[in-house]
């Protein structure tokens, strides 16, 4: 046993070191004297010099490294199976924790130095390349497992950023370098009073927060994540109703992400807020002619396949949350100004709600106060002071639910309350009814200090409102029919003319022909000009529709279309159309 096994300690600090052959690595959490000489705490490496004499026992000598890094354990991430080290330390008395990938200190590690100071650890300059031979040295017994993604873990933890809920076995890993989305400060009982309470008598307020709440129950009531859409002027209010979500789950302006991104990025917005919410702010900001593929992708919960540079693929982001948006324009009306035709499977995804044109523009109820501007500066102040709490509280309730079934029932009782006869209209109802029991269980959790009902009335007023908007059909019969209504209306004139008439009219870019059937004007359309009317759909289901909303005027035994003979001789097959059904 060597002169540096059995140290005691400074301040009347002690520990138990065992004794090792030099050279080694040591951590010293306080100042410590081993046989009377005294260390600093932190990280020290002990070696020996030997000169080239042969019988040179050798000079020990002591390097200070950095300040107290412990490793603590190996990590597994359940994500790709990458390995890595938990590597902990205080800075300032601050509790710092970053899980580190192996593959970090393949090379030179500077990366990890980077991570690590920029954290806070103190370093010994010249000697900093010594702190990664110290990592790499180190060989844990404990294991832990690990993912890049907040929210459920298989473990039943739910993981953030800076906390892992209900577990001890997981930890949320990132570069280091990430943006702190998640974030605490003020109380819940402050937020509670001066936030929450001011959303009563606002539905679009109301939703907003169910919304982000509503994040941490999709998995448990088997519901796909999608969207809401908050439509409304300029200055009307909407942007505040997503300042208030994002309290929920941190601070309103770092919390919320924007649609001025790419689809990729999209993907890591979604992935970095799995099981909470996504705010995307300002559609005009996306890209118009990838902003319903976006859509999409949100909804769809998966990102894109990627390849490494051995042609090997990466592990895909995945993702589950509700995402709240804002504009002054629809989904599909942006997607118009790039000429992109509008998906009904978009709009259904990222569904409109009115935020514009309540009693005050975004608002309902302004709880006494002078008028709208006042009550936007108050909860905007407020939303700022306080948040980051309800989130939080949300989930340790809900891990307080032992019975697996529970919230699966709970979640088939709400959705009655959403009547509607179409499945399409059925997938948004399941949405909204998402949010509505988002609402009511942290209401009877106890988070939102709000009456029993409060949740489900507005999320069912603004659901009623969008169904008598788009009705209860199916949205695609609807897109088809308003785009053949609008060709006929743009040129009904100009590309159609009389089959009555004795000579053949000249027409450029020809559409088809007109004739009156008992007072009616029918359209009778070339296939050519059918598909041009309604882009994005194939003939097949643009006579589906016709057939369905009884548009369909005439057509032969055997086929849709209807053969006439021309006056000025000849004969052709169109599809007869009449306009007064496509309303």
């Amino acid at each position: 046993m060597n002169q540096f096994a059995k140290p005691t300690a400074l301040n009347d600090t002690e520990q138990e070191l065992d004794g090792q052959e030099r050279p080694y690595y040591a951590v010293y959490e306080h100042n410590t004297i081993v046989d009377a000489k005294p260390y600093s705490s932190g990280v020290w490496f002990h070696g020996i010099k030997h000169s080239n004499h042969p019988d040179s026992e050798g000079v020990p000598f002591d390097e200070w490294l950095c300040a107290p890094l412990w490793v603590d354990a190996e990590t597994i991430s359940t994500d790709d199976g990458k390995v890595g080290r938990l590597l902990r330390f205080y800075h300032h008395g601050k509790f710092n924790e970053w899980v580190m990938p192996m593959e970090a200190i393949a090379g030179s590690g500077e990366e990890v130095l980077k991570v690590l100071m920029g954290k806070g650890l103190k370093v010994n300059y010249p000697l900093r390349r010594k702190i990664i031979s110290y990592i790499a040295l180190k060989h844990p017994q404990r294991i832990l497992e690990t993912t890049y993604k907040t929210g459920w873990h298989k473990s039943g933890a739910f993981v953030l950023p800076h906390q892992v809920l209900g577990g001890n076995q997981v930890r949320y890993q990132d570069s280091g370098k990430a943006a702190a989305i998640f974030a605490i400060q003020g109380t819940l009982a402050a937020w509670q009073k001066e936030v929450a309470l001011l959303c009563v008598g606002n539905p679009v307020l109301i939703l907003s927060v169910c919304c982000a709440l509503a994040g941490t129950i999709l998995f448990k009531v088997s519901v796909k994540g999608c969207g809401v859409h908050l439509v409304g002027d300029s200055s009307s209010g909407k942007s505040l109703a997503q300042e208030l979500a994002a309290s929920v789950w941190g601070h309103p302006e770092t919390f919320a992400a924007s649609w001025d991104v790419t689809k990729g990025g999209i993907e890591i917005e979604a992935a970095s807020r799995n099981d909470t919410v996504l705010i995307l702010d300002e559609i005009k900001r996306a890209d118009p002619y990838k902003v319903q593929e976006m859509a999409y992708a949100i909804a769809n919960g998966m990102g894109k396949s990627t390849m490494t540079r051995e042609r090997e693929g990466r592990a895909k982001l995945t993702w589950r949350v509700l995402a709240l948006s804002s504009g002054e324009r629809s989904l599909s009306e942006h997607a118009a100004i790039a000429g992109s035709p509008a998906h009904a499977g978009a709009e259904l995804r990222m569904v409109d709600v009115n935020a514009g044109t309540r009693t005050y523009k975004a608002f309902d109820y302004l709880h006494g106060l002078a008028n709208g501007q006042i009550f936007h500066g108050q909860l905007t102040k407020s939303s700022r002071k306080h948040y980051g709490h309800a989130g939080v509280a949300m989930v340790e309730h809900l891990l307080k639910q032992t019975d697996d079934n529970f919230y699966l029932n709970a979640f088939s009782e709400m959705r009655k309350a959403f009547d509607t006869q179409s499945p399409q209209a059925g997938r948004v109802a399941d949405r909204f009814a998402v949010m509505a029991l988002a609402g009511e269980l942290a209401i009877g959790y106890g988070i939102l200090p709000w009456p029993v009902g409060t949740a489900q009335n507005a999320c069912h007023l603004l659901f009623n409102e969008w169904l008598a908007t788009v009705g209860n059909g199916n949205s695609e019969d609807k897109q088809i029919a308003q785009a053949l209504a609008d060709f006929i209306a743009k040129h009904g004139d100009s590309r159609f003319s009389n089959m009555s008439d004795k000579y053949a009219a000249i027409v450029h870019n020809r559409a088809g022909y007109y004739r009156i059937e008992d007072g009616k004007k029918l359209y009778l359309f070339n296939n050519a000009a059918l598909k041009e009317a309604a882009q994005g759909y194939s003939l097949k289901r643009i006579i589906q529709t016709l057939e369905e909303i009884g548009a369909l005027a005439m057509k032969d035994a055997d086929r849709p279309q209807k053969k006439f003979r021309f006056p000025f001789g000849g004969a052709d097959r169109f599809i007869v159309v009449d306009p007064e059904k496509l309303e």
